[in-house]
């Protein structure tokens, strides 16, 4: 059985991941991090990673972006694999994972969700199409009000995605409202909304002369990223060090 430490335990995500990990004999949650401490676990909770000596194989994190550089500390510290969830990362905490990975096996996805990174492989090719024949792309997420980063690392994610099959020519418009002038031919424009429970909704559309295609996936519950995690826990264990992405534990299935 695989072990594992939840980064973030008292959560909302944390919460979800330990109801899961109850369900699945394949892998067990032996200690928990949270500086939180009014929720009761099964298993013994940490305000400080440090203070966790317990063994495990791979530690899941669903944090603050703030608690990231002690993660890693710890992680590299003890050669422990991490499945690194959390978004809103600094340019330089995402430069440091990219170091890290030389040391330990790290896996960073901003969506755990087999659609979205699904949805990542299908917009490289209605890019490589529809852009060139002069279509306009625009990202719309939807999130709950209490979110914190906008626009969403999974909006960013799939514009990533469309960029990277246009040879990243395309600049980023977060928002129209500061500039009063008309879209410009090549940027990609990524509008953030929050509101009430959402979940997670992510719109992508490519509007052209006289039609527009639409691509969109809507999460209705935070138990899709939670099983992502999950798996990628086990896929992760007894790795050797390296980045990897959600589409290694796709494929490794």
């Amino acid at each position: 059985m695989i072990k594992m430490i939840m980064h973030g335990c008292n959560g909302k995500m944390g919460q979800v991941i330990t109801n899961i990990c109850k369900e699945d004999p394949e892998i067990e949650i032996v200690a928990g991090i949270d500086p939180y401490n009014g929720v009761q676990n099964e298993y013994p909770v940490f305000a400080d990673i440090a203070e966790c000596k317990l063994d495990a194989d791979v530690v899941v994190d669903f944090a603050a972006a703030s608690a990231v550089d002690a993660l890693l500390d710890y992680c590299v510290a003890r050669k422990m694999p991490v499945v690194l969830c959390t978004t809103g990362l600094s340019e330089e905490q995402i430069a440091r994972v990219e170091t890290v990975s030389r040391e330990i096996p790290v896996l960073k996805s901003a969506n755990m969700s087999l659609g979205i990174n699904m949805l990542l492989d299908l917009l490289q090719k209605a890019a490589s199409i529809l852009a060139p024949a002069g279509f306009d792309m625009e990202i719309v997420e939807k999130h709950h009000n209490q979110k914190v980063d906008a626009p969403s690392g999974t909006a960013l994610a799939l514009a990533d995605s469309i960029n990277e099959a246009l040879e990243n020519a395309y600049a980023y418009q977060y928002d129209r409202t500061q500039e009063r002038k008309k879209r410009e031919k090549y940027e990609i424009g990524i509008q953030a909304v929050r509101g009430g429970s959402i979940v997670g909704e992510h719109e992508v559309i490519f509007a052209g002369m006289d039609e527009v295609i639409e691509f969109k996936h809507t999460a209705y519950s935070k138990a899709i990223f939670g099983k992502g995690a999950v798996e990628a826990a086990k896929f992760l264990a007894g790795r050797c060090a390296g980045r990897y992405e959600m589409s290694d534990v796709i494929a490794a299935r």
